[in-house]
């Protein structure tokens, strides 16, 4: 059985799906796992191709368009691994950070600790700015299994996003995660979880690369457009953060600054008249940047 499963949502993806892909294939002890979700480019081929490269590792699985949740559900369903990591299809994997993640979950298997989830850092690859590192080694204890209780508070960047999280796969099953679908943005949902999680590990590697292909002027237009889907998202996403338990040690802080932003973004949008394109989308990017 794998230690591992990396999940790949892809939608049209066919461009950009190889970079993803590129390396993975040759780290023992992971599935991947390629959804793809109704693409009408050449993403499907993409994916079968390097499947074929590596059949032992990358499995494609294929399904109508249900949106990036229907996609990670899916993967969900299909996963073997005792742990959980997803991978947007632009984005990539640091290889040699990788490796080091699943040796450190071999221990985990060898040693018998069981722990609901283990925290990375992440790297903002950002088109035309140098990389901007996400770092949680203010926050977490290294080398030790802890509690929300044992962690210190977060900084104002120090957002727990989807890409700084391995979950336990069988926590994920049994707290009944299902993302919606046909909808944007549910990877902030990926905290739902958070208030089931009792032991957790941090491995300080820059795991997951972030690429961020639209300056933030240019990813405000696009939230603008898609402000409906937000506040929904952001609605659900606070009911977690509710929790007792996440406040602890500021983990709570953690997922309301998340939502912060996005309901930032928001409200200096959301004047009808067309004056926003130009004064509102500018502090929207200042948000976001």
């Amino acid at each position: 059985m794998p230690l591992l499963s990396v999940i790949v949502p892809a939608y049209n993806a066919a461009a950009y799906l190889g970079r993803a892909l590129d390396g993975l294939g040759a780290v023992r002890g992971i599935e991947v796992i390629v959804v793809d979700d109704g693409s009408t480019d050449g993403t499907r081929e993409v994916a079968e191709a390097w499947a074929a490269r590596s059949p032992e590792s990358i499995r494609v699985v294929s399904q109508e368009n249900r949106g990036h949740g229907g996609a990670i559900n899916t993967g969900l369903a299909s996963a073997r691994g005792d742990y959980f990591k997803v991978l947007d299809a632009d984005d990539w994997l640091d290889i040699r950070s990788l490796r080091l993640l699943v040796a450190h979950l071999d221990v985990l298997r060898e040693t018998g600790t069981e722990v609901d989830a283990v925290f990375t850092d992440f790297v903002h690859e950002r088109l035309g700015k140098s990389p901007k590192a996400a770092r949680f080694d203010s926050v977490f204890p290294e080398g030790r299994v802890f509690e929300w209780s044992d962690t210190e508070r977060f900084g104002r960047r120090q957002v727990l996003m989807m890409h700084a999280i391995v979950y336990r796969t069988q926590l994920l099953r049994d707290v009944g995660l299902s993302l919606p679908e046909h909808t944007f943005y549910v990877d902030n949902l990926f905290v739902r979880p958070f208030a089931r999680l009792r032991r957790a590990n941090y491995l300080p590697v820059p795991l997951y690369r972030y690429f961020i292909s639209v300056r933030a002027v240019g990813r405000a237009r696009v939230m603008v457009r898609r402000r409906p889907a937000a506040a929904r998202v952001n609605r659900l996403a606070l009911a977690t953060s509710v929790h007792a338990d996440l406040a602890a040690g500021g983990c709570r802080g953690s997922c309301i600054g998340r939502c912060s932003i996005t309901s930032s973004v928001c409200a200096v949008t959301s004047d009808p008249r067309p004056r926003w394109d130009g004064r509102a989308l500018a502090a929207a990017g200042s948000v976001l940047a």
